[in-house]
């Protein structure tokens, strides 16, 4: 067997994780998975502890769009390229290519179902073939429905809405991840500030 294709398929556990919010670490030249009815809230967070351009891939007839106005207060909208296939075959075509040009920091595909093992595992390639190649080591995140599943995503994290009259508040749950164990989380923001604490530790104290 090649063993450059070994040097690389195993480079990216050398790398550092991107850090999001708490326990929510990314590896880079990587794909992972965000799902739940806060899916899009999980994705800011990842674009927020980014630097640099974001490409945001939506089908074209995708009846919700990202709004601007309530972006800016977790990111900056103008780091944003949108892009707006008409196929669904086209929505990973798109985030294989930009990850593999190593371009931008962050790649991220809404999907309206779930890819295969295949498709994933050419994304994977990818993201690996622009970190080797290109300017930086791209973060794939593919947005799922429901509670998601793809197969051989790097992590899949779920995101749902826990708000009170007068809190802002999400539960973020791992619920896979090569190296760790599932867990869950409450994320609360107060004054502009996000906190993550494990969600046992309020069960506990009530």
């Amino acid at each position: 067997m090649d063993s450059t294709l070994l040097t690389r398929r195993s480079s990216h556990r050398n790398r550092p994780a991107l850090s999001v919010l708490g326990e929510m670490a990314l590896t880079p030249a990587r794909l992972h998975e965000l799902c739940g009815p806060a899916r899009h809230m999980a994705a800011m967070l990842v674009a927020a502890a980014t630097q640099g351009p974001v490409f945001w891939i939506a089908p074209d007839w995708a009846a919700d769009r990202l709004n601007p106005d309530g972006m800016v207060a977790l990111v900056g909208p103008e780091r944003f390229t949108f892009l707006s296939p008409r196929q669904p075959i086209d929505l990973l075509w798109c985030l294989e290519e930009v990850l593999r040009t190593g371009a931008v920091p962050l790649a991220v595909a809404e999907l309206p179902d779930l890819p295969i093992l295949t498709q994933l595992r050419r994304l994977h390639l990818a993201a690996e073939t622009g970190a080797a190649e290109g300017r930086s080591a791209p973060l794939g995140l593919i947005l799922t429905p429901g509670a998601g599943g793809a197969p051989a995503v790097e992590s899949r994290w779920h995101m749902a809405p826990a708000h009170t009259p007068r809190t802002r508040a999400w539960t973020l749950s791992r619920r896979r991840a090569r190296t760790l164990p599932p867990a869950t989380w409450d994320v609360t923001r107060t004054r502009g500030r996000f906190e993550m604490t494990p969600a046992h530790a309020h069960a506990t104290q009530s």
